[in-house]
Formats: structure tokens, sequence, C-alpha cells
């Protein structure tokens, strides 16, 4: 036929649809800054075996690095390195905040392909990441038997830009493994199971479900970023990186360096310059001195269209000092001196009393 337009069979679209507890059910996360953008990151679980460049196309990310800071693999990683079938990837991606919830802004983009339908599309193209339902209400569908050949198709991931506690945060959309406990997860994620509950409308632990997406917010590494900066602001959660400042700079999350964001030169691009603080120790980017109790680190503070900005952080390295530490114990020799005085000159009286009396 010359029309590109593709009728899905009705009958066999509800059947599906009927038979599959996934197509109905919600992924939607709460969000209630209106207008609001940030990043998220969601989990996909490969439906096949494939590689990190499909992902990378399937999801419209624009760079791969992205998708390998997301996940702590070394840069050095090529787009062909190999995924299994069942396996999980971290997907970076744009959110924004509408009527609610939060939904990715503008990516993904699917394009229809011959024998495609919504919820082959939902179902199994995107692991139940969504639903056909959500994908039809996104790209405006009247009919969901009816989609075309070519047709681009919004896909709308679930996010959030909320912050949580009073502390802004990264959402993650974390896909609930088979054996998988509240209790597990929150340890595992450094939140308390309180705030996964009621992130997640979950009435209890026992409400958990396999496959499920969940909203999980990380706590993101603190960092110098100036509110001026081009990536301002640079939230990155613990175990994760990001490459910035026009491919110059690699930042790291650590949690055991006391949440403070690590930036270095990325050494992936020779067109970027040579990158230090001023001063006296005249540091590369990253690089610490130490003098005494003192700590002093070459920092990144941000970029723009032209310069990459950097501030000397200072802080001090040296334990603080305890309750029973030595000035303690000092006012106790004191206090035992003085009451030593006071009976030696008792004792003198005493002599002196004694030695008129005879």
């Amino acid at each position: 036929m010359a029309s590109s337009k593709k009728l899905l069979p009705v009958f066999l679209f509800i059947i599906i649809a009927i038979s599959s507890p996934n197509s109905i059910s919600a992924k939607t996360f709460s969000c209630s800054s209106s207008g609001a953008t940030c990043h998220a990151i969601v989990d996909y679980v490969s439906p096949n075996a494939t590689t990190l460049n499909a992902i990378k196309t399937l999801f419209t990310v624009r760079n791969l690095r992205s998708i390998l800071g997301a996940n702590s693999l070394p840069l050095s990683t090529r787009g062909r390195f190999p995924v299994a079938a069942k396996q999980t990837v971290k997907i970076p991606f744009p959110c924004i905040c509408r009527n609610g919830t939060g939904i990715s802004n503008g990516l993904p983009v699917y394009t229809v392909v011959p024998n495609d339908g919504l919820y082959h599309i939902a179902a199994e193209v995107f692991s139940n990441l969504v639903t056909y339902q959500e994908i039809q209400a996104a790209n405006n569908i009247s009919d969901a038997n009816l989609i075309e050949v070519g047709q681009n198709l919004t896909i709308p991931l679930p996010c959030s830009c909320d912050d949580v506690g009073g502390q802004t945060v990264v959402h993650y959309g974390h896909v609930v493994a088979a054996g998988s406990s509240v209790e597990g997860i929150a340890g595992q994620y450094n939140i308390s199971e309180e705030t996964l509950l009621l992130r997640n409308n979950l009435t209890g632990p026992q409400a958990l479900i396999a496959g499920d997406v969940i909203d999980i917010p990380l706590r993101a590494c603190s960092s110098m970023v100036t509110n001026t900066s081009l990536d301002y602001p640079l939230l990155v959660p613990n175990n994760t990186y990001v490459v910035t400042a026009n491919s110059c700079v690699k930042c790291k999350c650590d949690a055991q360096m006391n949440w403070m964001l690590h930036c270095d030169a990325a050494g992936i691009n020779s067109s970027c310059p040579i990158i230090r603080c001023g001063g006296s120790d005249n540091l590369f980017l990253g690089n610490t001195t130490s003098s005494g109790c003192n700590a002093t680190t070459c920092s990144y503070t941000g970029y723009n269209n032209t310069t990459i900005q950097t501030m000397v952080d200072s802080m001090s390295t040296c334990p603080a000092p305890t309750p029973n530490s030595s000035p303690t114990r000092l006012h106790g020799w004191r206090g035992n001196g003085l009451a030593i005085f006071i009976h030696a000159v008792m004792l003198c009286v005493l002599f002196l009393s004694s030695e008129m009396a005879m």
C-alpha cells in the first residue's frame, strides 16, 4: 500500500492491553515545582543484547560520556561496549515539572518503524519505563491503534526536580529487582525508609513490587560552582561523574571524600587549556598541598564562553578537640595544686601556733 499509516488490529491491541498489568500502571513521580527543569537518571533494563551506542541512540543521549559518567564506566569505554540482555544501564536525561508530575523534557524521541505499536514501544522497546497510555497522551494521539511509520514520538520518562528534606537532590528512577526490600534499597542509597515510602506513595514495605520504577532522591556532592557558570547547578550524585566545561573538566562525587565534588582535567580534549589556580602554590586543577593542619586545593568553580574558572580552597585537617582533651586535665591539676597549697598553709599556721605556745 502507498499509505505509510499502520493500524494494529483492534482486538489484538485490546487483548494485549488487558492481559498486561504494566499497561495500566502509572509511573509518575511527584514534582511540585511547576516549570522547573533539572537532570535526572533512570534505569533501563535492556530486553536484548545490545551496545552502549545503541542505547545512546534509543534514548537520544547527545554524548556517550553522559552514560559513562552515570554508570561510573571509564572514559576510555567505547560505544561498541556490549550490554547483555537484562543488564541494567543508568540513563541521564533532562526533566521538567508539569501538572504536579515530572516527565522527560522533550527527550528521548523514538521514530516509529514498520510493525510498531504503542504497547510494543512502551513495554518491549522501553522495558515498561512508560505505559502506552502515557506515550499516547504525551504525543496527542487520538487513536492508540493508529500511528505512522516514520512518526517521531516523545517518550515521557518519569522524573522529578523537587528538593527533598530541604536539600537539592538528583532523582533516580530505580527499577525494583526481584527480591528487593524497602530496607535494602534505603540502605543502599543512603536514604530513610520513610522518605522512600513517601516519595513513592507506598503504604508500606509490602507495597514494593518487582519491576516498578521508584523515585530515589540521591544526595549530590557539594561544589564551589557559582550560579553564573553555564553548568550551574552541577549536581553529581555518589559514585558518578560528569564531564563539563566543553569537555575539559571531569568532576566526580565520592561520599568517602566528605561529599565534596572533586574536579580535575578531563584529558580528552587536546584543545583544552592548562587549568591552574593562581597564588603562590600555582596548583593544577584538582591538586592539593598540605602544610601542618591546613590543606589547599585548586577547585573548579565553573566556566563561561571564554574561560574555565578556579579558586584556591583551604580547609583544616586537624581533628577537633574532645571534651576529655588535655586542657581539661590541666584544669584538674590546677585544682589539685590549689588544694595542696591550702593544706600546706594550714600546716604552717598550726606549726607556728604550737611554737608560740611553748
